[in-house]
């Protein structure tokens, strides 16, 4: 018998695991934002991808080789509607979300994604204070869009850039797009009232660290936070390496060598990156300068504080950016169940939450990513960031 060797190219859609079935244990209290995890973890942020395209390669997210012309990307039909994300966003609002993030994929590429924004900007949280809706983008389609946005209700966006240098954004996002027309994005989202603007840099070692120092010393004063991401091991096809992720404390540390820092208090609880503001002659923050942030889940885990939730485009519920598994929502929103099963549904998912990746991953075997026998984690490009 011949063993047929493992093929790069085969979808992501394929790789994805079967859906864990919703569990059917009764529910642990009351139904309203007091509900936490195994490890005692509310749950106040929502992240929903929207659509499963791109138009980047990035090497780190949907390299070339796997997403190439030939890939099967879900048919429409697949995909959940404006009106069924709607109403699960609903349902995880009486579960105490205050925070939703937009993600795809590329998010933009979402026709009328601006419907979406108005539907969610009339929900209002249990307190009846306004979501907190923002989005994540590579910046290609930000320019013509922003303003739409906007005027939809949309808060905040997040950007994608990986460095000012032409030629290393180009061959980080092969598909030869310019960093101007992010630039340009970046400048538009501004124009329409879109912050604060983050800006977010995956650090991939020996590929774009010495774009670090240039970043910092473009962004620094502009009113937009830059970030620096260290490279992470998501989904099956990146190729990740630890010898190509640069930690959080050697991204501070060069660029201390160019500008004082001084470290800052978390904004609010849960919050993934780790602040830094540029320091004046005192030593003192200097607001005026602004700030930078590290995300570290890869030297230093966050698990403990994690308190998001990441919905896919087709309606599957994932617990963390490392899961395996998902648990399909589609079905249970378009079966003829009332709301009140799809809220109890998430609440008793989320009550069984006991995920913790990146705390657990120093004690984990280092394993080949394309390994027959290992499971596989869900693709950023599936759930988003």
């Amino acid at each position: 018998m011949t063993t047929k060797p493992f093929n790069r190219t085969i979808a992501v859609i394929d790789q994805r695991p079967r859906s864990l079935p919703v569990p059917v244990a009764p529910v642990s209290g009351a139904l309203d934002g007091q509900s936490t995890d195994t490890l005692g973890r509310p749950l106040r942020d929502l992240r929903i991808s929207v659509t499963d395209r791109c138009n980047f390669r990035c090497s780190y997210c949907m390299p070339k080789e796997v997403f190439d012309k030939d890939y099967a990307y879900l048919p429409q039909q697949s995909l959940l509607s404006f009106e069924e994300i709607t109403r699960i966003a609903r349902q995880f609002i009486s579960l105490g979300v205050q925070k939703i993030r937009l993600t795809g994929g590329e998010p933009l590429l979402r026709k009328n994604i601006e419907v979406l924004v108005a539907q969610l900007s009339q929900l209002r949280t249990l307190d009846g204070t306004p979501l907190d809706i923002t989005l994540t983008t590579n910046g290609s389609l930000l320019a013509r869009k922003a303003q739409a946005l906007k005027d939809a209700g949309l808060q905040r966006v997040t950007v994608s850039l990986d460095g000012l240098d032409d030629a290393i954004f180009k061959k980080m996002n092969d598909v030869d797009f310019p960093v101007s027309d992010v630039l340009r994005g970046i400048a538009a989202a501004q124009a329409a009232g879109l912050g604060p603007i983050k800006v977010n840099m995956v650090v991939k070692r020996g590929t774009n660290a010495h774009e670090i120092i240039p970043m910092a010393r473009h962004f620094r004063g502009s009113g937009i936070v830059l970030r620096f991401i260290e490279y992470m091991d998501v989904g099956a096809t990146n190729g990740w390496r630890m010898d190509e992720v640069m930690p959080s404390a050697d991204v501070i540390a060069l660029l201390q060598t160019a500008f004082p820092l001084v470290a800052l208090e978390a904004a609010a609880p849960g919050e993934t990156a780790q602040r830094w503001g540029y320091a004046d002659a005192q030593g003192r923050h200097d607001t005026q300068a602004g700030e930078i942030g590290v995300i570290s889940s890869v030297t230093q885990a966050f698990c403990a504080d994690c308190n998001r939730a990441r919905l896919s485009t087709e309606g599957q519920l994932y617990l963390c950016l490392f899961a395996t598994q998902g648990y399909d929502l589609r079905a249970l929103v378009r079966s003829p169940k009332p709301d009140g099963e799809l809220l109890e549904a998430i609440a008793r998912i989320w009550q069984g939450r006991s995920d913790r990746y990146s705390l657990l991953r120093a004690a984990l075997p280092v394993q080949a990513a394309d390994g027959e026998n290992t499971p596989r984690r869900v693709e950023m490009s599936y759930i988003g960031g």
